[in-house]
This record gives structure tokens, sequence and C-alpha cells, in this order.
């Protein structure tokens, strides 16, 4: 009975989620009315209140979503609509956010994050957040996949070939893993190996997303101290200071600003080493 009611209500959502789309983001009230999944299904806290419904219990939370949220931040333009999502799916990864992804990955699709990015963000970021956060986000991502007609065959492959990686920071990443070879050295050979050596050489995110990301996720579980690295990564592979400002903002609301306010004296810093170093070419 509940698979009959699952695929009636998968197939409800996606026909509900193509209507509500005019320009690519539904609008707030709609953004909010479209279920996650379905309310029929066991687990409640996967469905999305309604506007009314937050009212009854937080009228000033429904205000600021309505009003700054979705009508201020998600219409920004230092960052466009596609990254915006990709960065707040990398949060509700992060973060263990999961049941909130049968939303956010469809309203990522809408705005132009291809299914087989949001599978390998997925395979990526259980490297960064943790194979449990990582296999969370499956369930509610394949309700999603479903619904679509997303197709294995539409999907990144387990295995294919590789694109080898060209990054000015390569040595730098090697010489900070390698300092740690007499404490654990199973995770610098997998670190040098498995991570660098494969996973990020998958051509089927680009290593600017990649990097989106992995910064997306370390801000958003309070990671601070690994941004470093990853953020001169990031702009070495295209991502601009704007930009990251940007994915700032956006993360204040998703992750909170506690996380956001760790991460930008590692951010400024990063920015000024980069300006001198332009200056002094």
């Amino acid at each position: 009975m509940h698979s009959h009611l699952r695929r009636k209500s998968t197939t409800v959502l996606a026909f509900a989620l193509l209507a509500s789309v005019v320009t690519g983001l539904p609008s707030a009230a709609q953004a909010q009315e479209v279920a996650l999944t379905t309310v029929q299904q066991p687990n409640a806290d996967r469905r999305r209140l309604s506007p009314d419904q937050v009212r009854e219990v937080a009228p000033a939370l429904e205000q600021y979503t309505q009003q700054h949220l979705y009508g201020e931040v998600w219409k920004r333009p230092g960052l466009s609509p596609r990254d915006r999502s990709m960065v707040v799916v990398a949060a509700m990864i992060a973060r263990g956010e999961a049941p909130a992804l049968t939303y956010y990955a469809n309203q990522a699709i809408e705005n132009g994050v291809k299914p087989a990015e949001i599978s390998e963000t997925i395979t990526h970021l259980a490297f960064y957040t943790g194979w449990g956060r990582a296999m969370a986000a499956v369930g509610p991502v394949r309700d999603v996949f479903a619904a679509r007609g997303v197709r294995a065959q539409d999907l990144p492959p387990a295995f294919g070939a590789l694109q080898p990686l060209d990054l000015a920071n390569d040595t730098a990443r090697a010489t900070g893993s390698n300092q740690f070879a007499t404490v654990s050295p199973g995770t610098v050979a997998y670190t040098n190996g498995l991570l660098f050596k494969e996973l990020w050489q998958r051509p089927y995110l680009s290593q600017r997303d990649r990097s989106l990301v992995t910064v997306s996720a370390l801000v958003a579980g309070g990671q601070a101290e690994q941004l470093t690295y990853h953020l001169n990564r990031g702009m070495d592979q295209g991502l601009t200071q704007a930009q990251v400002g940007e994915m700032l903002t956006q993360l204040a609301f998703y992750a909170g600003w506690p996380s956001v306010f760790s991460a930008m004296p590692v951010a400024k810093k990063v920015f000024e080493q980069r300006a001198g170093k332009g200056a002094g070419k």
C-alpha cells in the first residue's frame, strides 16, 4: 500500500514542480507549498510545511523567509541560481539535513544542475562529510530522480576514464598531508591516492564545481581551518572573489551566521594573500 502511495505521490510531485516553475525558481509561497515527499509517508519530518503552517508557530520566521531569503538572497546577481543550488545541496548534506534534499534537489535541477552533477556531488561529499551523510542523501534524491524519470545511464558510472589534474597548489597539498605519514599512514595513502588521484580526477563534475561544493560543505560543517587550501584551489579553477563572497552570503541563511563568521577571517586572509601575489608579479 505504501509503495503505491509513494509512486503516486512522486508523480504528483513532479507535475506540481513543473507547473510551479515559471522562471527557474518557484515563487516563495510555491517553494514552501510543494511537498518534499508526501505526508502519507511514515516519516512526518519528510514533508514541507505551508506558509500558513509556519505562521501558526513563527510568523516572523515566515516573513523573513518570504521577504529576505526567497525575495532577495536567491535573486542576488553575484552568484547564479544554479551555483546557489549547488551550495545549498552541499550544505544540506554537510549538516545532515537530508530530508530537505527532496525539495532542494528538485530546485537544483530546475536551476540548471544536471542529475549527474547531483549524483557526483553526493559521491564527492562522502569524502568530506562522511559516508553516513552521503548515504542519507541517497533516499531523498532517489525519490526526485524516480519522479523525473532519471535513469541509471543518465548518471556517472562507477568506473571510467580519469582526467589528470594540473593544479598550482597540488605540491602544497602533498607536502601538507605527507607530514602526517608517521601519524596515520593509511589516511595519507588514501589522501594522496584515492582522494586526489581518483575522486578529484573523475570528469563528471568540473574542478571548479568540486571546489564549490567542498568549500560550501566545509563552511556549513564549521570546519573553517580546512578552508585555506580549498579556497585557493577553487579560485585557481575559476571561482572569483565575488562568487566566494556570495557563497558565504547564501550559507549564512542555510548554515547560520556563526559558521560563516568563522569562515570569513580565513577567506579574508586568502583574498589578501592572492592580491599580494598578483601585485608582486
